[in-house]
């Protein structure tokens, strides 16, 4: 059975830990295939779907983005990086935009006849974040609910009852990552402990052991 991954940097697994690298060790009777993105939202996974997706004829899609559409909803200064880098008309994908798109999305791997899975995304960056993923995680709840696909709430399993005070991401969020990434950074513990985060090293990328977790969740949620 052919699974693809479709998400953004979580699913992608390249900065921080992998849930994808301990998925395919813990389901080798899968054939799991990679298809996330670093930054993308569900807009961008919609104007990929034909070629990262549709055209390998899987079996299902296990699907999980939400955490840049409610970065760039609830934090303004991070914006010019969706416009710019994503293509995100205005920088801001709003509440109507995901709902729309995200049923889009899904209606669309339905009248392929591929199965679908999706998981709701965990963040901790701050408050305003976590909260603001919260309601994007109702409404992809809401349009798997509509096409009747079993749905994973990974941010209920993964987010801290209580969110420390934090200020709002800005744009150096971005290029911190970015400049680590070509550095091949990989000081996650002592980023963890800095930033007082449980499951994330920066708010947002998992911690080795956290993937590692959140991998053997999705594995025993999959057929």
């Amino acid at each position: 059975m052919q699974i693809v991954s479709f998400g953004d940097s979580l699913t992608e697994g390249a900065y921080g830990g992998s849930y994808f690298g301990a998925l395919r060790r813990l389901r080798p009777d899968l054939d799991l295939v990679n298809r996330g993105v670093g930054g993308d939202t569900i807009l961008n996974l919609l104007e990929r779907l034909d070629e990262d997706v549709l055209q390998l004829q899987p079996d299902g899609v296990f699907v999980m983005i939400g955490g840049n559409d409610a970065i760039s909803f609830s934090q303004p200064q991070v914006r010019s990086y969706y416009k710019n880098a994503k293509g995100v008309p205005g920088g801001v994908v709003s509440p109507a935009d995901f709902s729309r798109t995200y049923r889009d999305l899904l209606e669309r791997l339905q009248l392929a006849h591929i199965l679908v899975w999706v998981g709701l995304p965990p963040v901790e960056a701050n408050r305003v974040l976590v909260e603001t993923v919260a309601d994007y995680n109702v409404l992809a709840r809401d349009a798997a609910r509509a096409v009747g696909a079993p749905v994973l709430d990974l941010a209920a399993e993964f987010v801290p009852a209580t969110i420390p005070e934090r200020p709002l991401l800005d744009i150096g969020v971005i290029l911190t990552i970015g400049q680590r990434q070509k550095s091949g950074w990989h000081d996650y513990g002592l980023a963890r402990a800095a930033g007082g985060y449980t499951f994330t090293f920066d708010g947002l990328h998992l911690m080795p052991d956290a993937a590692e977790r959140m991998g053997a969740l999705i594995a025993g949620f999959l057929p």
